[in-house]
């Protein structure tokens, strides 16, 4: 579909799901590669990563471990600035690298926070994997390690990601169209 309707907004066809998958598979190719001989824990970050993690578990087709944790943020189309766990990592993380596996990064403040967290709880190393990052929206110091696509400061839905909870389930990526 070219565009959708979401509510009272339309949005337009952005990163079309074929696109999508073939970035997934050059990052869990750099994954694979760098975590060689480690035993890394990836960690889905609820709800939006859901099907960026079910991708990436997928192609890295291997023995890697996953589990899920759920913050929130977010309210219709604008971050809070606070974050509420509402489901913490129940893996033991000490002395492991963790692989936070997130939607998109654009504050930056949730995933500074979770990996500040997880640091504290013993993680050896904390790294990033974002389907999409938004380095114009950055507001803290933080650098994903792995980013399959930046963009601009465009909000997006599909693939994941919502707008007051609908649109996650889109295969493709819309961006608002104004």
């Amino acid at each position: 579909m070219e565009t959708i309707q979401i509510k009272d907004k339309r949005f337009e066809l952005y990163i079309p799901d074929e696109r999508i998958q073939r970035r997934v598979a050059e990052v869990a190719s750099r994954i694979r590669k760098d975590m060689a001989g480690e035993n890394p824990l990836l960690v889905g970050i609820l709800t939006g990563a859901y099907q960026f993690a079910a991708d990436l578990s997928r192609a890295l087709d291997g023995a890697f471990e996953i589990t899920f944790a759920r913050y929130s943020s977010y309210v219709g189309t604008h971050s809070t600035g606070e974050l509420k766990e509402l489901m913490p990592i129940t893996s033991d993380i000490r002395g492991r690298v963790v692989i936070l596996v997130e939607d998109v990064i654009d504050s930056g403040l949730t995933m500074s926070l979770v990996r500040d967290r997880c640091l504290a709880l013993g993680a050896k190393e904390v790294r990033l994997a974002t389907m999409l990052f938004k380095p114009a929206a950055l507001r803290v110091a933080l650098k994903p390690d792995y980013v399959c696509f930046e963009i601009p400061n465009d909000f997006v839905v599909g693939h994941g990601l919502d707008f007051d909870e609908q649109g996650r389930v889109f295969k493709d990526i819309y961006r608002l169209k104004e």
